[in-house]
């Protein structure tokens, strides 16, 4: 990390990944006055950036110098046939261990540009394990836009005083019903200078007047949507997650954990400081004070010979924390480009239709004759258990016992999914249940939020090796009769994120072109921990092109357990202590 005195803040200088290695190493840091130890990539918080061109193929080799395992995961990068590189611990791969390394091969899309990102596949690690990854055009093109003055990585994270990976260990051993909670929000690296101990410079972008600046915006935060604002600037959205859109004007963004946005912003304000600050938006229930109740800010620093504000303006648009129609407004007014050149090929006629339903439930275990339950998150009603091997090798060679092919179609039950009354059993059991679909099929999946537990809240959904088109999305229970006939299928946005509403619904089709083992889950970490995931299986479409890639030479063994899991408590220590307290 290089840090560069801009008179009295400080500019962050992300590092730029030139070599193709990763080092993994303990590093110490300081924000909030507590100095801690943790796991970064190459000494740099966030990680250093990637940049490639569309169609490009990356050699990264990660070398792990650290105190624990790790995977890598290249987040919205399709990996064509190679799943192999993806990264997921227990689905793809198993962890590099201390003192070994594990080269990826990193294969890009030709239909990808634009903002993407890596991180930690393991535990909690990428709290601290992250970085973007900038998919320049092909040689010889341009952007859709007119060409920016300048560009800028922007990496939304938070910042944990304490081990995270520790704090989450204590709290599944003691069944606490809920996960470590950040301390802090950053941006870049650094909380800002609101927050009580800021000791620490905020960071700062610097520009000329009358200039445009192209941000690149990495959500890279734990379990938090966020809301983004510049002061006195409004800000024009034209890509999300490596896609292009229509351009947006706004004056503020909401970005969910695993999210990229393409920002242009210009420099037509009196030069002067001006905060960029981000907060949460929270979907959970006003009476849960369980959030990073913080602001976290920047400063949009003008060149130029001016005398400084004593204190920079805060962006007046900033949504406040349970500000909802802000945060659902905001993304329903994304569209794709659609143009020639990118265009939004969504798939018209559908073969396959799924209705999955995502919940927090309760897990039961039995210890010496009693019940024990747990927290639990699901999707149709199966808290997924990751195996003791990884289900890509296990499909590729044929083991049978690691995963079973039933993930349901349709949830167990149909009832008022986002009512109060008359819900049923919240009980469920973890299982590692796949859904195996032929290749090119079209899919269609409505995602529907629910309120079992009381416990209803956004979940932005990831999928593994696809982007996918947002045709739809409504609040209360989906109408299969009517909610279709108000579906965008021609230039809904392209995403390989998207957030599941409260008490709500979202609608997407895609392609399912892309052979191989890919991961489904909960962006918020506390439910993909919980067991908010599944896993599809695409089968090769019956040619060389159209199959899965062979394995490397070497894969890392799978030698522990996968830690996103929910653990098996019967033998537990100091379960009786703690049933009390549930």
């Amino acid at each position: 990390m290089a840090l560069e005195k801009m008179g009295s803040s400080v500019q962050l200088l992300l590092l730029v990944l030139l070599s193709g290695l990763m080092l993994l190493k303990d590093t110490n840091f300081t924000r909030l006055c507590v100095t801690k130890t943790m796991l970064t990539v190459n000494e740099s918080f966030p990680g250093p950036v990637v940049y490639v061109h569309t169609g490009d193929t990356a050699i990264i080799n990660v070398q792990n110098e650290g105190s624990h395992g790790v995977t890598i995961h290249w987040h919205g990068v399709k990996q064509p046939r190679n799943p192999w590189s993806d990264g997921p611990d227990h689905i793809t791969q198993c962890q590099i261990q201390p003192g070994t390394s594990f080269t990826q091969k990193v294969i890009f899309s030709e239909d990808q540009e634009g903002t993407l990102w890596w991180h930690a596949h393991s535990d909690w690690t990428r709290a601290t394990v992250h970085g973007a990854i900038v998919v320049l055009p092909a040689e010889g093109t341009t952007y859709p836009f007119p060409q920016p003055d300048g560009e800028e990585v922007i990496v939304l994270a938070c910042w944990y005083d304490a081990d995270q990976n520790a704090e989450l260990e204590y709290d599944l051993i003691h069944y606490n019903a809920t996960t470590p909670e950040s301390d802090a929000y950053t941006i870049n690296g650094f909380p800002g200078d609101l927050v009580a101990c800021s000791s620490e410079p905020a960071y700062s972008l610097v520009v000329d007047y009358g200039k445009t600046y192209l941000l690149r915006i990495v959500n890279a935060a734990m379990n938090s949507e966020l809301f983004f604002a510049i002061s006195e600037h409004n800000l024009t959205v034209v890509g999300t997650d490596g896609t292009y859109t229509k351009p947006l004007v706004t004056n503020y963004l909401m970005i969910t954990p695993g999210q990229t946005m393409d920002v242009l912003i210009t420099a037509n304000q009196a030069p002067s400081y001006y905060y960029m600050a981000i907060r949460q938006f929270v979907t959970i229930d006003p009476s849960v004070p369980d959030f990073t109740n913080m602001t976290a800010t920047a400063i949009l620093q003008y060149r130029g010979n001016y005398t400084p504000p004593a204190s920079p303006s805060l962006p007046t648009t900033l949504p406040t924390f349970y500000q909802l129609d802000a945060g659902y407004n905001f993304t329903s007014k994304l569209r794709s480009l659609a143009s020639p050149e990118h265009p939004a090929n969504v798939p018209q006629n559908v073969t396959t239709r799924m209705f999955i339903t995502a919940s927090i439930n309760l897990v039961s275990y039995t210890f010496e004759g009693i019940i024990v339950p747990h927290i639990a998150s699901t999707l149709n009603n199966i808290s997924f258990m990751d195996p003791s091997s990884s289900i890509l090798d296990a499909y590729y060679r044929h083991i049978s016992g690691v995963y079973t092919t039933d993930f349901p179609d349709d949830p167990p039950s149909f009832f008022d999914f986002t009512g109060v009354d008359d819900l049923p059993s919240a009980i469920t059991k973890p299982a590692t249940k796949v859904k195996v679909l032929n290749y090119n099929e079209t899919l269609e999946i409505v995602f529907q939020g629910t309120n079992l537990l009381t416990s209803a809240e956004d979940h932005p959904v990831h999928l593994h090796g696809f982007t996918f088109f947002v045709v739809g999305m409504g609040f209360g229970n989906f109408d299969p009769v009517a909610d279709p006939k108000g579906y965008n299928l021609v230039d809904p946005p392209e995403q390989n994120t998207v957030r599941v509403p409260k008490n709500g619904w979202v609608a997407i089709r895609l392609r399912v072109d892309n052979p191989g083992v890919w991961l489904w889950h909960c962006h918020l970490d506390r439910h993909f921990t919980w067991g908010m995931a599944t896993v599809f299986i695409v089968k090769d479409g019956g040619t060389p092109e159209t199959s899965l890639l062979p394995p490397p030479d070497y894969m890392p063994p799978c030698t522990t357990p996968s830690p996103i899991r929910l653990e098996d408590f019967n033998d537990a220590d100091g379960v009786v202590n703690t049933i009390s307290k549930i």
